[in-house]
């Protein structure tokens, strides 16, 4: 073989080595991981790295997260809560809602803490949140996304909504833009903005799978369910946060995932905005929600109901009683009759008439469409309230316990006295209150060294379970001062 043969055939081999080499350790490792973790044993964090050229990807028209995530991530707060004994944390409520709701509660050796989130609604400092976020909390701390912090006080809340306002003392607060869920659509990008395991200001995207879905979480006796469901990411710390849609108007107030182990796992719910601008609004001017009712009992139409009572509908709402004396029965509507519609807007299922009922208020005229006989008829109702009448329905204003009544405070007492507020015995007859020589006309200002400002906060003290005696103290109309031990 001659000198150039030799050199020729060392080359070929080097290149055919190589060849081989490569493409064995492809076949063998194909791709290097893109998910590499951090830590084994103590971080849960993983870094998912993908090199990817930029110039071949498009965004499609339209579809940009950052505008959204700057316009309304401002105006996502952190809610931070504490419990002196660590109810909350170990409630059977908790445990039995663990799947769907997103807050974390721990206490090591001290009261029990949670977390959540909240958004800013208006610039002189209301709040709302998700009433199960704050609900019996000691503390609320109120956390800003420029890291401004303020103790928090109840406006109100919903359990029907699962909904709740706090107000803070501060002015010119970045408050969110309100959107329309009405007009969202299936399939639509969403933005969920919120705290998740306190990592603060987290922004994810997902889409809107399906709206006016019934889940069926909540207690209340007039529970409104009519969530939006969507698959963008939420974990515990996330309730209470925004939904918002690529314009950064909130869409919808994130409330509950369903899953398996209390992290996310495909799916989360949100309040839909229209039920929670007019709950926050009912809220804020009259401290309760103003209930509106039709009157009826009613279940979705399926193929079973539609076959049972001979139905040529698949899809609304079956009457199967009608409240005597209600909006309905005034109407003319009647039992058997299947809604199809309220002010034109289709109804498909319960939950999204209960929905559009919800956001009106008693007294308010509503468009019913319905089919009775084959034949579709509209009439007009005008909605009621619990009570079967037309009128604001007022906050209670007082609190009876163990044979005693109490109200809040007047302004001009509690000035005279310098006292930030306080709840007064009006009434006072047989049992633990009388027996400690408490009398009438005095005013509680504290128990076991919480603040009592109003009947909210003698309520909430109250709902929390109490095995032990409990220490009041608080001041009489001529200024004396007194503590009183009750025992429970």
């Amino acid at each position: 073989m001659s000198k150039r043969s030799l050199i020729f055939a060392m080359i070929f081999s080097s290149l055919f080595g190589g060849l081989v080499a490569v493409v064995g350790y492809s076949y063998i490792n194909p791709q290097e991981q893109i998910t590499r973790q951090t830590s084994a044993s103590t971080n849960p964090v993983s870094l998912t790295n993908y090199v990817f050229d930029s110039a071949d990807f498009v965004v499609p028209e339209g579809l940009n997260f950052v505008f959204a995530a700057k316009n309304a991530t401002p105006s996502v707060v952190h809610i931070r809560t504490s419990y002196s004994d660590g109810m909350r944390a170990n409630s059977p409520f908790n445990e039995f809602f663990k799947d769907y709701f997103g807050e974390r509660y721990e206490r090591r050796g001290g009261p029990a803490r949670g977390a959540g989130s909240g958004v800013v609604i208006s610039p002189d400092g209301y709040i709302v949140t998700n009433n199960h976020v704050i609900e019996n909390a000691d503390e609320i701390e109120v956390v800003l996304n420029d890291n401004r912090s303020y103790q928090a006080k109840v406006v109100g809340v919903d359990e029907d909504t699962d909904l709740a306002v706090l107000s803070i003392d501060e002015d010119n607060l970045p408050a969110v833009n309100f959107g329309d869920s009405e007009k969202i659509n299936i399939g639509e990008w969403v933005l969920a903005i919120g705290n998740p395991y306190e990592f603060r200001s987290t922004v994810t995207a997902g889409i809107v799978s399906a709206k006016g879905r019934n889940i069926n979480i909540l207690n209340g006796r007039y529970k409104i369910e009519s969530f939006i469901q969507t698959d963008a990411a939420v974990n515990p710390g996330n309730s209470g946060g925004a939904l918002v849609n690529l314009n950064g108007e909130l869409v919808g107030i994130n409330t509950a995932i369903a899953s398996p182990s209390g992290a996310f796992a495909g799916y989360s719910f949100a309040v839909p905005v229209t039920l929670v601008e007019k709950v926050a609004n009912d809220l804020i001017e009259y401290g309760t929600v103003q209930r509106a009712l039709l009157g009826i009992q009613i279940g979705d139409v399926d193929a079973d109901i539609a076959e049972r009572f001979d139905l040529d509908v698949l899809r609304g709402v079956y009457i199967s009683g009608v409240v005597n004396g209600g909006a309905a029965d005034k109407a003319g509507i009647e039992d058997g009759d299947v809604i199809i519609a309220l002010d034109e807007r289709p109804v498909n299922n319960v939950a999204q008439l209960q929905e559009q009922v919800a956001i009106k208020r008693p007294g308010d005229e509503v468009s019913v469409t319905f089919i009775r006989d084959g034949r579709k008829k509209v009439v007009k109702a005008k909605l009621r309230n619990a009570e079967g009448n037309m009128d604001i329905v007022e906050l209670a204003s007082d609190f009876r316990i163990e044979g005693a009544t109490f109200v809040d405070v007047s302004d001009e007492l509690a000035d005279r006295l310098d006292i930030d507020g306080g709840v007064q015995i009006k009434e006072l007859g047989d049992g633990k209150w009388r027996d400690v020589r408490m009398k009438e006309g005095f005013i509680i200002t504290g128990i076991d060294n919480e603040e009592i400002r109003n009947i909210r906060d003698l309520e909430n003290y109250f709902m929390r379970p109490r095995t032990d005696g409990i220490l009041i103290e608080g001041v009489y109309p001529d200024g004396s001062k007194a503590h009183y031990g009750l025992g429970l």
